[in-house]
C-alpha cells in the first residue's frame, strides 16, 4: 500500500502568502534605500533635526536609560567616529565612556588574575 504525500491546501496558502509579504518587504526597504541615496542633503538634515527633538521629548519622559553592554560598545565605537563638539546627540558623557573602559578593564583583569 502507498500512501500519497499530500500537503494541506491552506498550508500551501500560507506559505505562499509568506512568500509574497516577504518579497514585498524586500522591494519596499530596497525602494526605501534607492529614494533615500536620491535624497538633497537639505531634505537629510531637517531628518536629522526632527529625529534629535524626538529624542529629547523621549529624554525628558523616560529617567535613566539602561544601557546593555551591546549599547555601550555601540555608543563607544560610534563616539570614535564623531568630533568632541558631537558627543551631546550620545546623552552619555565623555567620563561615562571613560568610566564604562574602567570597568571592563578591571573586570577583564580580574578575571585573568582568578
Amino acid at each position: 500500500m502507498v500512501v500519497a504525500a499530500t500537503v494541506d491546501p491552506m498550508r500551501r496558502h500560507r506559505a505562499r502568502g509568506q512568500l509574497w509579504a516577504s518579497v514585498y518587504f524586500g522591494l519596499r526597504q530596497l525602494l526605501a534605500l534607492v529614494l533615500l541615496l536620491f535624497r538633497s542633503e537639505q531634505s537629510n538634515a531637517v531628518e536629522l533635526l526632527a529625529l534629535r527633538q524626538e529624542v529629547e521629548v523621549l529624554r525628558r519622559q523616560v529617567g535613566r536609560p539602561a544601557y546593555q553592554p551591546a549599547d555601550r560598545a555601540l555608543l563607544a565605537g560610534l563616539s570614535r567616529l564623531l568630533p568632541l563638539a558631537s558627543w551631546p546627540t550620545f546623552g552619555v558623557t565623555p567620563g561615562t565612556l571613560l568610566a564604562w573602559h574602567r570597568r571592563l578593564v578591571a573586570k577583564r583583569w580580574s578575571a585573568l588574575l582568578h
